[in-house]
């Protein structure tokens, strides 16, 4: 008798969730201001959110993320960088399920509130 059945179904995750986990993740780290709208290129100019800071790719299973951001003043950019990454990978890799294999951080500006006088 064969105990290791099959599952009845498959699951199949929207390329939104992607991008909403990756871009929540990303916000929530300490010394991102925002985040930046990525360059256009032809395949974003007609998509529907085209200022959301994420561009999400999928290849074999395998999760490649780009993050554009704007920084806070005052922070190591180094550091804010690899917390990024470090939670959007585990982000991604504890709530989905799939492999990361690379998330680039772009940063796009510093973000500096310079008062008027």
């Amino acid at each position: 008798m064969n105990t290791n059945k099959q599952p009845p179904g498959k699951t199949t995750i929207a390329p939104e969730v992607l991008l909403s986990i990756a871009r929540l993740s990303a916000l929530s780290v300490p010394g991102v201001h925002r985040l930046a709208t990525p360059p256009a290129d032809v395949n974003r100019i007609f998509s529907r959110n085209p200022n959301e800071g994420v561009r999400i790719t999928v290849d074999n299973g395998v999760v490649y993320a780009d993050i554009y951001v704007i920084m806070k003043k005052d922070v190591n950019v180094r550091e804010v960088g690899r917390a990024i990454q470090a939670k959007v990978s585990r982000a991604i890799s504890e709530m989905v399920g799939m492999e990361v294999g690379k998330v680039n951080i772009h940063v796009e500006d510093i973000e500096y509130n310079i008062p008027e006088n």
